[in-house]
C-alpha cells in the first residue's frame, strides 16, 4: 500500500498525531510498544524548549489516502528517531522507507563533521532489526543506553506498599510560591554534580510543564522535607482515553536518598489514578539506582529499548 508522508507542522496535524498514539497504545494491550499520548506532549512543551532541542527534525507521519495515521518518526532529541507503527500495517517495506527517511533528515553532524544517527528499537523487535542492520546500523553496546519500560496492571495487582520515611510528607505540589523549590530539587536530582551557579531558574517549569494538556497539580506529586523544602518528586501524567498514567520525570535530591521517597511518590500516584479509574501505569529508566526502584514499584519484568546507531561520512 502506498502511504503519504507529512510532517507535524500545524496543531491539527499533532493532536491527530496523539489521537494515534492513543489507538495503538489500546491495540497493543496497553504494552509500552509506542509512545503514549503523553511522551508526545512532553516533547512537544518541553523537550524543544531547550537550547540544543530546537533545532531537531520536525515529526513526520505516513498516512493512507484515507487521512489514516498508520506511522510516524518522533525525534526527542537532535540525532535521534523513535519509530511508531499501527500494529496492523506494521511490516518490513514500511520500517524500510521509514528508516531511509530518518537517514536523510533526522541524524546529526558530530564534531568529526561525520553523519551520526541513533533509531531506537525494542530488543524482541527482530524485523525492525533486520532492516536497521542492513542499513549499516548497530546496536548500541552502553547499558545505560537503554531504556527499560516496565507496565504495572492496577486492576488485578495489589498497589505497592512502601512506608513513608519519618519526618517527611507525601502530598500534591503546592501553588506558585512552591515552583522555586520544586524546580531547584530538579536541578539538585538531575544534576548533582554541577556546581550551582549553573542553575537556571524555575521559569521553565509553568511555562513549559503546567501548560501541557494532560497535566493536573493533584498528580505532581512532591515528597516534603522536615524543612519544609522539596525532597523528592514525581509528575504523573494521567490520559483518561487509554486509562494509563505514565511517570515522568522521578527524581530525589540527593541528601534525602535512600530513603524510600520515590518508591513513596510513585504509590502515592498509582493510588490516586487507580481511584480515577486507571488501569495501568508505565515507567522507564536507564541507571542502576532508578530501575531498582521501578523494579519493586512496578514489575521486575521489562521492556528493553536500546539504540541502534549509526555513523557515517558526509558524501
Amino acid at each position: 500500500m502506498c502511504f503519504i508522508k507529512k510532517k507535524i507542522t500545524h496543531d491539527d496535524v499533532y493532536w491527530r498525531a496523539r489521537t494515534f498514539l492513543r489507538q495503538v497504545y489500546i491495540l497493543n494491550d496497553c504494552k509500552p510498544l509506542s509512545w503514549p499520548a503523553m511522551r508526545l506532549d512532553y516533547w512537544r512543551y518541553h523537550v524543544t524548549a531547550i537550547d540544543n532541542h530546537k533545532k531537531e527534525a520536525a515529526p513526520i507521519l505516513w498516512e493512507t489516502t484515507e487521512g489514516e495515521i498508520v506511522a510516524a518518526i518522533f525525534p526527542e532529541g537532535p540525532g535521534h528517531a523513535h519509530l511508531q507503527y499501527h500494529p496492523d500495517h506494521y511490516s518490513a517495506e514500511l520500517v524500510e522507507e521509514m528508516v531511509a527517511e530518518a537517514e536523510t533528515g533526522f541524524y546529526r553532524i558530530t564534531d568529526k563533521g561525520t553523519k551520526r544517527l541513533i533509531v531506537w528499537c525494542h530488543d524482541d523487535d527482530t524485523l525492525r532489526q533486520t532492516v536497521l542492520t542492513r542499513h549499516g546500523f548497530a546496536r548500541g553496546d552502553n547499558w545505560e543506553w537503554d531504556e527499560r519500560q516496565r507496565a504495572r496492571n492496577l486492576v488485578d495487582q495489589p498497589l505497592p506498599e512502601f512506608p513513608t520515611a519519618q519526618g517527611y510528607t507525601i502530598r500534591s505540589l503546592g501553588g506558585m510560591e512552591e515552583i522555586p523549590s520544586r524546580s531547584w530539587a530538579s536541578w539538585r536530582a538531575f544534576h548533582p554534580d554541577a556546581p550551582d551557579e549553573d542553575y537556571e531558574g524555575w521559569d521553565w517549569y509553568p511555562n513549559n510543564i503546567q501548560t501541557q494538556p494532560m497535566y493536573r497539580r493533584d498528580l505532581d506529586i512532591v515528597a516534603i522535607a522536615p524543612d519544609g523544602e522539596v525532597a523528592a518528586f514525581t509528575t504523573l501524567w494521567y490520559d483518561d482515553v487509554t486509562r494509563a498514567g505514565y511517570f515522568e520525570p522521578v527524581g530525589t535530591v540527593p541528601e534525602h536518598q535512600r530513603k524510600g521517597l520515590a518508591k513513596s511518590v510513585i504509590c502515592e500516584g498509582m493510588r490516586r489514578i487507580k481511584a480515577m479509574g486507571a488501569v495501568s501505569i508505565n515507567i522507564s529508566g536507564h541507571s542502576i539506582p532508578a530501575n531498582k526502584v521501578y523494579a519493586a514499584v512496578a514489575s521486575e519484568d521489562c521492556l528493553v529499548y536500546a539504540p541502534w546507531i549509526k555513523e557515517w561520512a558526509d558524501e
